[in-house]
Formats: structure tokens, sequence, C-alpha cells
């Protein structure tokens, strides 16, 4: 297997209890199944992928502790995070929460409610990618923990409930009890702090206050998001030569079409148009997001800057944009819109735009679970 020396040194450093074997038999109790009354074990569907390339990161199951009592505080009541802090951006209903990179990196999963929805906020450093689920599937409801396994160097889930293993990427349970199911991806953002606060003035933030004691703020993965950098471990399929592994990209999948954009592209036109689908998409870029992959203290990171993924239509009016002072101006109306959607002046002040699932991620996590996706370069 092919390591990258610093990833590896930075968590064999922090989990001290790290033991692969823990790791080995949950997935064996994922294969295995859920014992019945009479204590044997059911049969279980055949796996998705193969289990040979379901990796041990180092840490044991939960190893890296996701938080199931998530505490939050007012967004203007927060002075630990600075404008350009990376948050994860979850908006559901009326109530909108910001999950900081510089927690979600060291729990990786928060268990949590948003909007009356039960929900898993996820992050997995290796891939660079903010996902978060409905987990209330067919009436049941599911608890997620980490299993300290990877699969194409992300981040495998386990259910609390039936120990199956859920890809983070895909949200699929792919071995276990489980298997085939799918969980409901919501659309999440990332997006600096600045940027959450100006837009949800009544939003709250997920607390350092987690149970836990870690370095919040410290990057333990620090440079590995170069984009001449290499990987963990190899890929099951090997690497696609399209983009260099870790350039970062925006991907979208729409009815089983999958577009990636290659993120930079995005940067350098502000705002985009593409189709997936046969649905019509607006892509857009403004500075004000650190990387909380570059240096090792996540506030002095390089300012990659933020996406937003949207539906232009509003009202059965599809509106055509362009950047505007740190933001953007539709043509046909003159209003003024924010990265996240949501027009602040004008005459669609306060209309908001329908986010787009998309994954802000590296190139090769990406086309390693769409392998045959297209390619914006």
């Amino acid at each position: 297997m092919r390591k990258r020396a610093i990833v590896a040194v930075a968590v064999a450093a922090l989990f001290s209890a790290a033991c692969t074997n823990d790791a080995e038999q949950l997935l064996e109790e994922a294969e295995a199944g859920q014992p019945s009354e009479a204590g044997e074990s059911a049969a279980t569907p055949e796996p998705l992928i193969d289990t040979d390339d379901l990796i041990s990161g180092g840490p044991p199951p939960d190893g890296i502790p996701p938080i199931d009592a998530p505490k939050f505080q007012p967004v203007d009541e927060v002075d630990w995070l600075v404008d350009d802090d990376p948050v994860l951006s979850l908006q559901i209903e009326d109530e909108a929460k910001a999950y900081p990179l510089q927690v979600m990196t060291w729990h990786e999963i928060v268990n949590d409610t948003v909007g009356g929805v039960p929900v898993a906020v996820t992050y997995c450093p290796l891939c660079n990618s903010g996902v978060a689920f409905e987990r209330v599937v067919d009436g049941e409801r599911y608890d997620f923990g980490t299993s300290g396994l990877l699969y194409a160097d992300n981040l495998v889930m386990y259910d609390r409930q039936t120990r199956s293993l859920w890809p983070q990427l895909t949200g699929l349970a792919s071995v276990g009890e489980l298997t085939g199911t799918q969980l409901t991806a919501i659309p999440l953002g990332v997006t600096g702090f600045a940027q959450f606060r100006e837009a949800f003035p009544q939003g709250k933030v997920l607390t350092r206050d987690t149970g836990f004691e870690r370095p919040y703020g410290e990057n333990p993965y620090a440079g590995y998001d170069d984009p001449d950098g290499s990987l963990l471990f190899d890929l099951p399929d090997g690497e696609d030569p399209r983009l260099p592994v870790k350039e970062r990209v925006i991907g979208v999948e729409i009815d089983g079409d999958a577009l990636a954009v290659r993120r930079q592209t995005v940067a350098d036109r502000q705002v985009m148009e593409v189709e997936v689908g046969g649905q019509e998409l607006v892509l857009w870029h403004t500075p004000g997001q650190r990387s909380a992959l570059d240096t090792s203290a996540i506030a002095q990171g390089r300012d990659v800057g933020t996406v937003g993924v949207y539906d232009p239509q509003v009202d059965d009016r599809r509106l055509t944009f362009e950047p505007a002072g740190g933001g953007f101006r539709d043509d046909q109306t003159g209003s003024r819109w924010n990265v996240l959607g949501v027009a602040t002046s004008g005459p669609l002040a306060g209309t908001q735009l329908t986010p787009v699932t998309h994954l802000d991620t590296f190139w090769f996590s990406w086309v390693a679970f769409k392998p045959d996706t297209a390619l914006t370069e």
C-alpha cells in the first residue's frame, strides 16, 4: 500500500488506541449480519463492494468519535472563529446550522436534528467531502459512527443499529444487513464563517464543547491538499489521469448523469452555467473561505473561496447572473445575491434559490464513485 507519510504519522500519533483488529471485527460482524432470537445470524445480502478493498485507516471503530449530543451557540456569540474559517452550512426549513471544519476534522460525524429532521452531518478529511443525510429510512432512525475503515480513501460509516457499512460519498449501505439501503442526501454547503453569519444572522454554530479533548483549530493533515500530492492508499480501480488526483472539483449527479467541474474554472469565471440530467444549473464562486487541509493552523490556510450550486429558476422565470461587488446580480431584476443563494437587495430581496446537492471534493474521490462522469475543465 502506498502511504503519504505525513498523514500516516499524524493519524498514528493522534489515536494511540488504534487497533486494526477492531475495524476488521466490525467488518466481519457486518458480513455476518445480526443474530436472530435463536442466536443464529440471518442471511445478509451480497456486499455491493469488494470487501478486500476496505482498508483500516488506523483508528478503531469510533476511535475518531462522532458527536452524538452536539451543543450549539448563536452565531453572533461566536468569537473563536475567524471570518474565513471553513464551516459546513446546513439549512432545513427555518433552522440553519454551521459545523466548523476545525471541529469536524476531529469527529467526522455529527448525529443531529435540524428543522425537525434527524440528520447525519459528515466530513471526510481525506476526500475533503462534506455530506449531510437524513437518518430516518422507512420509519427507522439510525445513528452513525466511524468504522475505522476506508474505501477509496473515503470515510466508511457504520450504523449502530445493524452495524452495516456505508461509504460516506454514496450514503449507500454496501456491506451488512441493510445492504442496498440508500440514505437521502440534503444540500450542504461549505462556506466561510462570515458568509454563513451574514446569510443566517439567527443561525447556530456547533461548539468545541464536545466532551472530548482535541486541539480544535489545528489541522492534523497539514499539506494534504497539495494538488501534486499522493493518496494515503491506492484506489480500488486505479487513478483516472484526466486530472491530478487532488485537483478540487465540484461534482453533481442528477438522474444518473454525473458531471465534475474543475473548481478553479468556476473560480476563474465566478459565474458558470452547466446542464446535468437535463437540468440547468448555475455555479458561483467568491473568495472568503480558507482550506482546512493546507497549513497546520486552519485559520492560516490559503483562501480557496466558496462555491454554490443552484437551480436558477425563480417563480417559473429563468434568471441569469453576473459577478457584482463580491456577490452576484441577476440580469432580469438587478437584485443582488450572496454566495449562499439569498437575494440581499432589489426586487427579489429575501428570495432564496433552490440549492442543488453537490460535492466539493477531490477529483480522485468523485471519479472513484462516478467513473463514467463527464468532466468540464
